[in-house]
């Protein structure tokens, strides 16, 4: 057995309709069907596609506290993101540097942290 790629990443959020149009239109992500068996299970979700992974949101109504729990987005220049997100409206965290990447932060309405970086250099990991 061998683990090829993340297939899906899920969000929790509180109002569906609110995050999609985060998701939709301020990230540019395209929506996508959920199964035709999830609303009669009464699985209220939205799902969205990311290149050849998902995004899906999980209404859910407790919150969380806030953490480092994120997922990172990829794009091909961090700077003209980074003033796309500042014209919506959208606050950025920048964050600690990554030698051969350009990367900050910005939130969800429901307060999930979404990471936005760039690979400027490809980053060499040594196995541990």
């Amino acid at each position: 057995m061998q683990f090829s790629q993340i297939h899906h990443c899920s969000m929790a959020v509180q109002d569906l309709d609110r995050a999609a149009v985060f998701y939709r239109d301020i990230l540019g992500l395209t929506e996508i069907a959920i199964p035709p068996t999830f609303q009669p299970a009464g699985l209220n979700v939205r799902w969205f596609r990311l290149g050849s992974q998902q995004i899906h949101l999980l209404l859910e109504v407790q919150t969380h506290p806030p953490s480092q729990r994120h997922m990172a987005l990829q794009v091909d220049d961090a700077q003209t993101a980074r003033l796309w997100m500042k014209e919506k409206g959208i606050n950025i965290e920048e964050t600690v540097l990554i030698p051969g990447a350009d990367r900050f932060f910005i939130t969800d309405p429901d307060g999930n942290q979404v990471e936005i970086i760039e690979w400027k250099d490809a980053y060499l990991t040594i196995d541990i």
